[in-house]
């Protein structure tokens, strides 16, 4: 798969999800010559979150990025946890006119079973953006797994998280977590789920059901041949 000069969209509902969920694979395809653009849909407000902690967010996502190789990140600074509050057709224009922008040939989204309505939002709205009615259409739509969200859905009442589709990730993994260790805010000690730790194991056990020593999997929703 030739990637150089691909247009990539990793849609994030908060910072950091776009790390855990496909950290890996945007330091590979970066290094492969692609650009990857990270849109991300919410962020605090006070007084819910303090100017201090606004700060650091942003410089949070500006080390990780610049880590990873993100060729751009986009803010579109929604209300974090109140996305279910947003009117569905403003949060669908602002993608669009990103993805209009960007004609990305690779887009990854949220699950649309992962607990947190952020989530479920933003992949309600990240698929408007991707309805193949005219225009650009991207080559592959791609679900991606956000740990302590994805796996703490309901068994048999919502969707669960079965991947189709792996990136390896070996060379990479080590950037990732890299990646993630610069929001440092987020970082839990083991065994938290959102810990170095753990995020290895995971890449670990995604690796090891295709033979692979670490892999991201993900859930294709829809692939041009």
């Amino acid at each position: 798969m030739n990637l150089k000069d691909a247009n990539v969209l990793v849609v994030a509902p908060h910072c950091d999800d776009e790390v855990l969920g496909v950290g890996g694979t945007m330091a590979r395809w970066a290094g492969e010559g692609a650009h990857v653009t990270v849109a991300i849909l919410t962020r605090g407000f006070p007084p819910d979150t303090t100017e201090e902690e606004i700060a650091l967010e942003r410089l949070e996502i500006s080390r990780a990025h610049a880590i990873l190789g993100v060729y751009e990140t986009v803010h579109l600074e929604f209300p974090a946890a109140r996305l279910d509050e947003v009117p569905h057709r403003a949060l669908n224009a602002a993608l669009l006119g990103l993805y209009q922008r960007l004609k990305p040939e690779y887009v990854f989204v949220p699950f649309v079973g992962d607990v947190h309505l952020d989530h479920q939002r933003a992949f309600e709205s990240a698929l408007v953006m991707c309805r193949p009615n005219g225009g650009h259409v991207p080559r592959s739509v791609l679900a991606y797994e956000t740990v302590s969200e994805t796996n703490w859905n309901a068994p048999l009442v919502t969707p669960g998280f079965i991947p189709n589709t792996f990136v390896d990730i070996t060379d990479h993994l080590e950037t990732k977590l890299k990646a993630f260790a610069a929001y440092e805010s987020q970082v839990r000690s083991y065994p938290h789920e959102r810990s170095l730790e753990a995020l290895r194991a995971l890449a670990v056990v995604r690796g090891s059901t295709v033979h692979l020593r670490a892999a991201e999997a993900f859930v294709a929703l829809r692939t041009l041949l």
